[in-house]
């Protein structure tokens, strides 16, 4: 399975990630099973976190590589901050964002349900690009240690 390697440029509130790709893989999972999700991220070192769905306001993690597994439902989600890229996911699509990746949902089914997973390390900060996060967010993204897999194939990551 090959992902779809998408790159976002610092926009000045949203820096996203100068160095690593997010990676968009479609299909991945089973649609409607999210044990599926946390038994994939699990077995690849990255261990479940949460079942819910994505915030309606762009945000990022300055210190936490991210991955959303989209379980149930649809939803249409602003990657990379305002200048981004809008994707439509479904059931079964994954993506997983590297520190500083803005992330928001622009509207989903009333069924939605998103697996989040995190690699072992510190618990994640949220910032929204409020004055003085930009900042701080682009001392600490370089400090975020590669994990040693990504959560999907369990391949080397960056790729």
């Amino acid at each position: 399975m090959t992902p779809e390697l998408l790159v976002f440029a610092d926009d000045g509130t949203i820096p996203n990630n100068p160095r690593l790709p997010a990676l968009l893989y479609r299909a991945a999972l089973p649609p409607g099973q999210p044990e599926a999700a946390e038994a994939l991220f699990a077995r690849h070192g990255w261990p479940p976190a949460w079942r819910n769905g994505i915030y309606p306001y762009h945000h990022y993690h300055p210190n936490a590589h991210e991955a959303l597994a989209i379980a149930r439902g649809r939803v249409r989600v602003m990657l990379g901050g305002e200048g981004g890229q809008a994707l439509d996911l479904e059931a079964g699509d994954v993506v997983v964002l590297p520190a500083g990746t803005g992330h928001r949902n622009l509207g989903a089914s009333p069924d939605l349900l998103v697996v989040g997973a995190y690699p072992p390390g510190p618990e994640p900060e949220e910032y929204r690009g409020r004055p003085g996060e930009h900042d701080r967010a682009i001392a600490a993204i370089p400090a975020v240690p590669d994990p040693e897999r990504e959560p999907v194939t369990g391949g080397p990551w960056p790729l």
